[in-house]
């Protein structure tokens, strides 16, 4: 896709050198929340629209993990669909991720030093307490390799990896500089990831 913009630089999918700095220009901004756009290593990329399939089990995920805040009295947000800032030219665009109370309060001061009005976190800088990322066909290995490296160099605690067509849900804990698996389970399994404690994920409703 090219979209021709009054700026300096063209909009377009493939095109080299942009970072997030090129995102603070209002015509550059407007035309990337147009779409769904990632910066993989500086380059401009667009990701596929996501099947219903994956949506819809993305969803009722949050929803699952939300009860369970809730009835901890675990403050804090779940998004999805949220831009997050790894390094200036790494900037996924993230299917949910859960930031805890103190996680977002760092946010909302950051955003706040932005000066960004009206906005209160804005895109997320801090690394999430879990970040999840629901596999689209075709595109595998950029969740399962190249996300899964740049998050643990970021340092992201949690990483799972939701399975809609294959009806899986694998969660990933970060051990040193490295992910490795703590949990996983297909189809009507019932999985209880240990940084969660008391959290049943029941995955038959992610399918339902």
């Amino acid at each position: 896709m090219t979209l021709a913009v009054e700026t300096k630089r063209e909009f377009k999918v493939g095109t080299t050198g942009w970072s997030v700095d090129d995102l603070d220009d209002p015509k550059i901004e407007r035309l990337w929340e147009q779409g769904r756009y990632e910066i993989v290593e500086g380059v401009l990329t667009e990701m596929p629209a996501a099947y219903h399939d994956s949506g819809r089990s993305t969803t009722r995920l949050a929803t699952i993990l939300q009860i369970w805040l809730d009835e901890n009295d675990l403050k804090g947000g779940i998004s999805t669909e949220t831009d997050l800032v790894l390094n200036k030219r790494r900037i996924p665009r993230v299917d949910l991720m859960y930031l805890t109370k103190a996680q977002e309060r760092r946010q909302r001061r950051l955003s706040r030093q932005r000066g960004k009005p009206g906005v209160r976190f804005g895109r997320i800088v801090v690394p999430p307490e879990l970040v999840v990322e629901s596999i689209s066909l075709g595109h595998e290995a950029h969740d399962e390799e190249v996300k899964r490296a740049w998050y643990a160099q970021a340092g992201v605690k949690n990483y799972w990896l939701l399975h809609a067509f294959k009806r899986s849900l694998r969660c990933l804990v970060l051990e040193g500089n490295e992910y490795v698996e703590q949990t996983s389970g297909k189809g009507s399994a019932q999985i209880k990831p240990r940084a969660f404690p008391g959290l049943v994920i029941p995955l038959a409703k992610l399918w339902q």
